[in-house]
């Protein structure tokens, strides 16, 4: 259910009535975030938000007062976000997602290469926003690749990778892109004036993701923990194909996403991170490189992890199960 399908309008019609939602799991960053646009979402109603540890405080961001996981509340919205630990999403949805209502899964539970994959239609919503209309269940995508499938799928359709070389990706992220569950290696003490390398040795779990995507695409993927709160900032070194440039991947990108709201194609140079933290747009820049053996271009990414790269997309890709326009409710620059 993970195939890649051909991009309708992103107009769409303009919600007649509200319809009611609610958050599984709203104590986190993630599902903070995603509380903050719903609750500002013209199309509809939160009904509640869960926390075991919070139940019964208020919301910082919704208004509403957190409630302890119900099962008897389920079937009163149209629409779940699960925003769990990994791992928990999976046995949610096996409990109670057979009917009732449809679902948008923010963890890694249902995402390509889990091995769950085939439950879920993949949400990444500029390329699969046809399939995601009919779904029953969404698998949100991943942060970081949400960033670099963005970038890369129109390139390799277009055959302007070489890709007999290695695409070499560099990624760093805000601290809140690991969660709020208190950790010694998170601590301000431990992130401030500092900048490191994790999840080294090509073997992050975003990389399954990625590589299901992007078969026959030699990937090395190095993430890095910026001292920031929020946003990711990828930078791709590119082997190029016989005949590419800077120029033609700027083009081929336009060719794609022109149409798109929420994606921007910066004219010339790379995007930085305050462009985009607090919204929920991605922007994406490429250059040439000068002085190597064979062509190569470097692409730069910038998105909000919280945004774009999560409570933003479940938006989009609630706005595609009533094909809403895509840029309901999500914040541009």
């Amino acid at each position: 259910m993970n195939s890649l399908s051909s991009n309708p309008s992103v107009h769409g019609r303009t919600p007649p009535t509200p319809i009611p939602v609610g958050i599984v799991g709203g104590s986190g960053y993630t599902g903070r975030e995603l509380a903050r646009l719903l609750h500002a979402h013209p199309g509809v109603t939160l009904e509640w938000t869960t926390s075991r540890g919070e139940a019964g405080q208020p919301s910082p961001v919704s208004g509403l007062a957190y409630t302890a996981p119900d099962p008897d509340r389920y079937p009163d919205v149209s629409v779940v976000f699960l925003c769990l630990p990994h791992g928990e999403a999976r046995a949610w949805v096996e409990a109670h997602g057979a009917a009732g209502p449809r679902i948008i899964d923010l963890t890694a539970d249902h995402r390509p290469g889990s091995g769950r994959a085939d439950d879920a239609v993949f949400g990444l919503n500029e390329w699969n926003r046809a399939a995601i209309r009919d779904a029953h269940l969404v698998a949100n995508p991943g942060c970081y690749p949400t960033g670099v499938l963005l970038a890369l799928l129109p390139l390799v359709q277009a055959g302007a990778v070489d890709t007999s070389r290695l695409v070499n990706i560099q990624a760093a992220s805000g601290v809140s892109g690991a969660g709020r569950a208190a950790r010694v290696d998170l601590l301000f003490g431990e992130v401030a004036e500092n900048f490191r390398a994790y999840g080294w040795g090509n073997g992050h779990r975003h990389l399954l993701e990625m590589r299901a995507l992007l078969p026959g695409v030699d990937l090395l993927f190095q993430p890095h923990l910026l001292p920031v709160t929020r946003g990711i900032l990828e930078t791709i070194t590119l082997p190029l194909a016989p005949g590419w440039s800077a120029e033609g991947i700027l083009e081929a990108w336009r060719r794609r996403y022109g149409a798109e709201p929420v994606l921007r194609v910066r004219p010339q140079g790379l995007p930085a991170l305050a462009e985009v933290i607090h919204t929920d747009c991605l922007i994406l820049g490429a250059v040439d490189v000068a002085g190597t053996r064979t062509p190569v271009a470097t692409l730069g990414v910038a998105l909000d992890n919280l945004g774009k790269g999560a409570a933003g997309q479940a938006v989009q890709n609630l706005n595609a199960f009533y094909d809403w326009p895509t840029g309901l409710g999500v914040r541009m620059p």
